[in-house]
């Protein structure tokens, strides 16, 4: 089984996206279903993760219903208020009703406050999540969220988390250390996984597997294959490529290593994270 772990959907007259706007060019429009079914079909994917886009009911609902319809849509990956405990839990025990409904993220990037996944109401809601077997992706974007990660997986040691696009490592400096060192450590705790996602956005527009693999080569070495998954970041990823350069270029940085682990990325472990 091929996975895309991580894509999104957003139609602006449904849903408020208020962090979508028209400085965003080419992604700044809605995008549904309709669109990605072609680029899947090409690069042979089976099934995908939609992730949210939005900190809302509206969002998670809409992605809810794309699924419902779509046989190629294995997971979602939704929103409740992290934050509000109470309210958090009342929604996870609707939606834990939705065989799609797989997992929880918020745009913690999006937060002023780059502590604001470690606050004490949150662990507490992560612990909710942890009780029903549902996931976390984590929006990790570096220097300011990574550093949390070992923490949070301290605190709620059963919750399966998963690090979305590395965090963003800064690929278009060449940069390397403290992040390295951050995902080492994120990655020596056994709960946690990554995503091999987003990256040719942190890179420059003269971007290539070349480019990537000293990253890629590094999650690997750190995670494992088991620990690791593909996803497209579509259509984010419009920004700086497209659907099919992400696939293709990554397969490529893949190609030297075992045929086990590039099933295991590719698919497997997607598979297998989100109860695919």
């Amino acid at each position: 089984m091929k996975v895309d772990a991580h894509q999104h959907f957003w139609n602006l007259t449904k849903v408020a996206y208020p962090w979508l706007g028209p400085e965003h060019g080419p992604i700044y429009r809605t995008f549904e279903a309709h669109d990605l079914e072609p680029l899947l079909r090409k690069a042979g994917i089976d099934k995908t993760v939609i992730v949210q886009a939005m900190d809302s009911y509206e969002d998670t609902d809409y992605m809810l219903d794309t699924a419902a319809s779509h046989d190629w849509a294995g997971a979602v990956v939704g929103w409740v208020p992290l934050n509000r405990p109470a309210e958090a839990d009342l929604k996870l025990e609707c939606y834990a009703k939705n065989r799609y409904f797989k997992g929880v993220r918020h745009l913690i990037h999006e937060e002023k406050d780059p502590d604001w996944v470690v606050q004490p109401a949150v662990i507490e809601s992560l612990r909710l999540l942890a009780e029903r077997d549902l996931t976390f992706d984590v929006v990790a974007v570096f220097p300011n969220h990574l550093k949390h990660v070992p923490f949070l997986a301290e605190q709620v040691p059963d919750l399966r988390m998963v690090i979305d696009h590395l965090a963003k490592p800064p690929i278009k400096d060449k940069g390397w250390e403290p992040w390295a060192s951050q995902l080492a450590a994120a990655a020596a705790c056994p709960n946690v996984y990554a995503k091999l996602s987003g990256l040719n956005t942190a890179a420059s527009p003269d971007w290539s597997s070349s480019v990537l693999q000293r990253y890629i080569d590094f999650a690997i070495d750190c995670f494992g294959a088991s620990r690791l998954m593909y996803g497209s970041d579509w259509p984010v990823a419009n920004l700086n490529g497209d659907y099919d350069a992400v696939w293709e270029e990554t397969k490529k940085a893949l190609s030297g290593y075992a045929q086990r682990d590039r099933e295991a990325i590719l698919g497997g472990t997607a598979a297998a994270f989100y109860r695919i």
